[in-house]
């Protein structure tokens, strides 16, 4: 069974930095536009046994105007 730590960072790595980065965009640019600091992004993208706060992932869906509730739904789809 999959960590939730690790499925969420992965969920955002996946679905929401690496487009972004893909637009020439930078992982900074990214963490300030989801009112986070960048070294925290490092650690959701690299270090699979990073533990989210709930705070840090609130502060990111805010940004994406989603709720927790519909957060949890997209990565147990």
């Amino acid at each position: 069974m999959i960590d939730i730590n690790e499925k969420v960072c992965s969920y955002i790595t996946i679905n929401w930095l690496i487009p972004w980065l893909k637009e020439n965009k930078s992982q900074n640019s990214f963490a300030k536009n989801h009112d986070v600091e960048e070294s925290t992004i490092r650690k959701i993208k690299s270090d699979n046994t990073y533990r989210i706060p709930v705070e840090t992932l609130y502060r990111i869906c805010k940004a994406r105007k989603i709720t927790l509730e519909e957060f949890f739904k997209l990565i147990n789809e």
